[in-house]
This record gives structure tokens, sequence and C-alpha cells, in this order.
């Protein structure tokens, strides 16, 4: 298989004019974090606002707000009234959808939590929003039980499966999903219409039309809770900002890799958090573009 490379960055990465201002350069809309998943939402945002992101608009639990304020300044936020469970209520979803409308693109799943308002968001997102979308985390697993739906999608769909999510998507198990990643990714694909990413260690990334190509770059440090989230919001930040779907995810893995080897430089693999890959994030895009 054809490997990403740093020219993949250059074709997702559009060229930064001088006279660029937050609302030239993308907005996303993040629809992530529940009541004790509040890291997965901050660490999507904050990868997704070191890509370069005009503005990021992070929608999330009324509970989780005061602590996303305090860690990420730059972002927006849009504080949303919850469950009794602390996870973001189907009410919102007329709010949500008026403000994807004025969005590049959407984000969905990081810490979302799995329930009936988590799904009625999701498949309501897939029915009616007309931006391209990254379907992440609980918004794989919500997917998972109807996966036929993603047919219905009005826009482009990025899916980031880990191998136990892609099992739960196409049936099978983590380990025959790892026996078979280049031909379950492209079969995923092909069949339901979506950018597939099966993370992993040499993450494919398949399109519908059938290109698929691997990404080598990453290391074992990656291996904790949080490295998918910041993939999913660099991936989002891309295409928010024009990138096309396939290219968005290729360059997303690509970069995500890079810089955690670089993280890995300074911290050593087993020490290495998520928080070290964003901040590596710069460095990464200084060895591409």
């Amino acid at each position: 298989m054809e490997r990403t490379d740093k020219n993949i960055v250059r074709k997702a990465v559009a060229p930064r004019p001088d006279d660029a201002n937050k609302g030239t350069m993308g907005t996303l809309l993040c629809i992530c974090g529940s009541y004790g998943m509040a890291g997965a939402a901050m660490l999507a945002a904050e990868g997704a606002l070191r890509c370069g992101l005009g503005l990021n608009v992070c929608a999330l639990p009324e509970s989780v707000y005061p602590l996303a304020a305090v860690r990420i300044p730059e972002s927006v936020f849009l504080p949303l009234p919850q469950t009794a469970q602390g996870r973001l209520s189907r009410e919102n979803i007329p709010l949500l959808l008026s403000r994807a409308e004025s969005a590049g693109a959407v984000l969905i799943g990081c810490g979302l939590g799995l329930c009936e308002d988590t799904e009625r968001i999701v498949f309501s997102f897939l029915e009616k929003c007309e931006k391209p979308m990254v379907l992440d985390a609980d918004a794989l697993n919500c997917v998972a039980k109807a996966p036929e739906r993603l047919k219905a999608a009005l826009a482009p769909v990025i899916v980031t499966p880990h191998p136990g999510e892609m099992a739960r998507l196409a049936g099978g198990t983590a380990a025959s999903v790892n026996s078979a990643r280049e031909e379950t990714a492209r079969s995923f694909a092909a069949e339901y219409g979506v950018v597939t990413v099966l993370k992993g260690a040499g993450t494919i990334i398949a399109s519908p039309e059938g290109k698929a190509l691997i990404n080598m770059t990453g290391n074992s440090g990656m291996a904790t809770g949080g490295s998918g989230d910041v993939l999913a919001g660099m991936t989002a930040s891309l295409l928010a900002q024009g990138a096309k779907p396939f290219e968005a995810a290729a360059a997303g893995a690509y970069l995500h890799g890079l810089a955690g080897d670089l993280a890995a430089e300074r911290v050593g693999r087993i020490s290495l958090l998520p928080r070290d890959l964003i901040e590596s994030i710069p460095a990464a895009f200084a060895r591409c573009v």
C-alpha cells in the first residue's frame, strides 16, 4: 500500500494569506464531552486549535463548561442542558443543527457518553446536517447499532474507529479486524460510503472510491487514553478549513503520528501523554509545510 507522507499534508493544509482572520480560517463545531469525560472534549478541541483553525465552538453539557473554559481560553463555548447523567440532552438538537450551519465541519462523539439522547443527536446529524462530519468514540458506538444509517448521511463522513469499535461496526472481533486491517477498512468505506480511519499501529485510511493509504508515523507511547481524541480534533480541524475528507483524514493521521514521534523524543515513550502530543503539533507542521 502507498504510504502517507508530507505531500498529503501539503495538499490538506491551505496557504495562510497575510490578511487571514478567524472568519476565513474555518469554524469547527465540536459536540463532545459529558460529566466524567470532560478531558475528551478538551483534548479534541486543543488538537483542533493547534492545526490552524480559525474558530472552535465547543458544545458541551453545562456541568463540563467551567472545567473546559479554564483549560481552553481560545475556544468559544456553548454550554447546554444535560440529562440527569450529565450528557447532552436531545432537546439541544435544533440549536446544534442551527449552529452547524455556520461551521465548516462538525466533530461528534469524543466523551459524549452512550445513551438514547446521544443516539438521537448522532442520527439527527447524519440525517439533517449538510456539513462534513467526523464521527469518533461514542458516536461510533451509536452508529454500530444501525450502521446502514451512514448511507443516508447528507454530507461526507469520516469515521475514526479503533479495532474494538471497528469490530462493533463491521462485525467480528478486534483480533479479526487486526488480522485483516486493510481489507476491513476498504470494505467498510466502500459499503457505507464513508472515509474510514482504522486506528492502530499502521493506521489505514480508506476512501469510498477504493483508495487506501497506510500511515507509518507514530509509536507505542501514544497507546494511552486521549490520543484518539486529539486525532479526531486534528482531522476535523483540517476538514473545517476546507480540506477534502480523504486528504483531511490522511494528513491528520500523518501529523498526529509525527507529533507523537517528536513528543517521544522529548519525554520518552513510557511517559508520553496526549498533552505532550498536542505540544508537538507545531513542530510536526514545521517538518511538513
